[in-house]
């Protein structure tokens, strides 16, 4: 009977009820009327009829029938009430036929709030009805700095276009990012089939992660589906059986706990100290033979970057002749990179370096396939959990070639070429111009990008006509040219002065060195879930600059110098009052910017002429780049 049914919700009603009292929370439904805030902040926007999610039905729009209702809108008066048997009239009515009767809302902040049928969300709820049709009047907050307002206003965006309303995020960006991951433009107008494939994958994995406990994180369940689709492919999860889907939510489990962290990445700034306890440095240990792939994106003789780590690779197998062998595999895309670490794992190889940002997805698939193989890629402030990261703090170089320009430079013009706006690319530029500053107080820093869409770089720098140029950090092996590193220009012939090394050898090195006399797995942390990223620097040899013997000898005493305060950490490039092209950054004089900081800064210093451009002025090459390892240039 259905009574009985609604006893048994009653029950429910009660049990929340009380358990909210205990926990000093209020114990019956929200009411929008208590939480807007005053007149004048806010705007109605009629939505019309349309299906909204039942777990989003949080409240009532006026106080009313509020506190007939525990916070899970289980009913809580008895079962002898009018309330009570319209309840199992309502309840009668579903089993037989559902309810089919719009409801009346409010949507808030994407929580709905009901002004009529009230009873009805309940009797909904109680039978696990995941969404019901319902009138909306959208209520809109005046736009504010604060996040949540934020995401708010992305999210009405998103559902502009879309019409989805099922789906949230924590933080800003994600629902750009969610659109980017599915294969459609900001602009794009969905129909009715695409929303129909969202729903399926979407509703598909989210049963899978509830399942799994996903209630318990404190993501929100859009946070974990982002993640997923961003390392499985949109396209891809559409053909995936339940259990092969499940079997994947449960593989990524760490990846979801992971985006729970604060601080998502565990910086390593040197090579780790020997932690092993005393008894296993007194026995030895027989260390297995390493097999150890490289997987370059380009070649050799193409690329100033794949040449640096294939030089790299090669110190690796002379310092280490007997117990380590390498392969590589060179022209590496998007389209083959899976197959080729696979590959590598099938020829044998227990160690695999991904040499690119662009190729971490694959990484991360791969190691969660294959957990007992390390993957490492070579990318900066990147959380996965199941790789671990790798980069170099070429700002320490570039502060030292920012003050050799600064020394040289007569008319206190300086060019500087960068190429992506990525983590750790505006560091490199913004101490180059420290150095610069520090040794010619009047130089000036010409920034230009060599992956904008739009203008010539070379043209630029003639119409500037800078002393010095900072052009690319290495030469091409198949170039014959002279315009690397930092060089001065004699008309159009350049003398070079400096130039920053990329020396990955003494990385690989002292990172395989770790694996064999198990020091490895000291580094990891399982209380803290944190991704791994060893952001090595001069001090451990990773980096470094060659000076020309062309320079004058009090420029290279003074280089020698700053090299050995950056080596001892007495000094820190991002040290004392620091100033940007907006303003002040940091004003105590005694101060440094922390490692992440310097990561992650979005700003560029004061003496640097020029900007950090959006997405949608680079050149589509860099997508997958700035995809994975771009700044917030939104307000570039």
């Amino acid at each position: 009977m259905a009574i009985e049914e609604y006893i048994k919700a009653y029950k429910m009603g009660k049990k929340e009820y009380q358990s909210r009292m205990l926990r000093g929370l209020k114990p019956t439904l929200e009411v929008l009327d208590d939480i807007l805030p005053g007149k004048g902040t806010l705007s109605e926007v009629p939505l019309g009829l349309v299906q909204i999610p039942v777990d989003q039905i949080v409240g009532t729009k006026t106080y009313g029938r509020s506190e007939a209702f525990a916070s899970n809108f289980m009913p809580i008066l008895r079962e002898n009430t009018e309330f009570a048997i319209k309840w199992a009239h309502l309840s009668t009515a579903h089993e037989n036929e559902g309810i089919r009767e719009p409801i009346k809302a409010y949507e808030y902040m994407n929580k709905f709030y009901v002004e009529e049928g009230n009873k009805r969300v309940s009797v909904m709820k109680f039978y696990g009805v995941v969404s019901a049709p319902a009138v909306v009047t959208r209520i809109v907050p005046k736009r504010t700095e604060e996040k949540e307002n934020k995401i708010y206003y992305e999210y009405m965006d998103f559902y502009d276009k879309t019409k989805i309303n099922y789906i949230w995020f924590s933080e800003e960006g994600r629902f750009a990012k969610l659109l980017e991951a599915v294969g459609k433009g900001e602009d794009e107008e969905w129909n009715n089939e695409d929303r129909l494939d969202f729903n399926s994958v979407y509703s598909r994995f989210n049963a899978e992660y509830t399942a799994k406990g996903g209630e318990k994180l404190s993501i929100t369940a859009g946070d974990a589906f982002l993640s997923f689709i961003t390392l499985y492919g949109y396209e891809a999860l559409k053909d995936k059986t339940t259990s092969e889907l499940k079997a994947l939510v449960t593989k990524s489990w760490e990846e979801f706990k992971l985006l729970e962290e604060d601080k998502e990445v565990d910086l390593k700034m040197d090579p780790g100290k020997e932690k092993k306890p005393i008894l296993s440095r007194l026995l030895p240990i027989s260390a297995p033979k390493l097999k150890v792939a490289f997987i370059y994106e380009k070649t050799a003789t193409s690329s100033a970057w794949t040449y640096a780590h294939e030089l790299g690779r090669m110190h690796l197998e002379q310092k280490f002749p007997e117990e380590v062998s390498t392969i590589y595999y060179d022209n590496t895309t998007l389209d083959n990179i899976e197959e080729r670490i696979e590959d590598a794992i099938q020829q044998g190889c227990n160690i695999v370096f991904t040499t690119t940002p662009s190729f971490v997805p694959a990484s991360v698939k791969a190691a969660i396939a294959h957990p007992d193989i390390r993957i490492l890629s070579c990318s900066v402030n990147t959380s996965h959990r199941y790789i671990r990261t790798y980069y170099a703090r070429m700002h320490e170089a570039k502060f030292l070639m920012g003050a050799i320009a600064g020394a040289m430079a007569e008319n206190n013009k300086i060019a500087y070429i960068a190429d992506y706006p990525i983590y750790g690319a505006i560091a490199n530029i913004n101490a180059f111009a420290l150095g610069a500053k520090m040794i010619n107080p009047r130089a000036k820093v010409y920034l230009e990008w060599s992956t904008k869409k739009e203008g010539n770089v070379v043209e630029n720098i003639r119409q500037i006509q800078p002393m010095c140029v900072s052009g690319k950090d290495m030469v091409i092996p198949e170039e014959a040219s002279r315009y690397f590193g930092l060089y001065r220009l004699d008309g159009e012939v350049p003398h070079n002065l400096a130039m920053p090394l990329w020396h990955w050898g003494k990385f690989y090195e002292q990172l395989i060195q770790t694996i064999m006399d198990g020091t490895w797995k000291y580094d990891d942390n399982p209380a803290t879930m944190q991704a791994i990223n060893y952001w090595w620097g001069m001090s451990s040899g990773v980096v470094d600059v060659i000076c020309s013997q062309n320079l004058p000898i009090g420029t290279k005493r003074l280089v020698d110098l700053l090299k050995n305060t950056i080596c001892t950490g007495e000094f820190n490039p991002f040290s004392g009052v620091l100033y940007s092209q907006e303003g002040v950054v940091q004003n105590n004089p005694n101060k440094s910017l922390t490692p992440e900081e310097i990561l992650t800064m979005d700003w560029l210093a004061e003496n640097v002429v020029g900007s950090i451009p959006k997405e949608e002025e680079l050149q589509e090459a860099s997508r997958p780049v700035i995809s994975q390892q771009g700044i917030d240039i939104t307000k570039g």
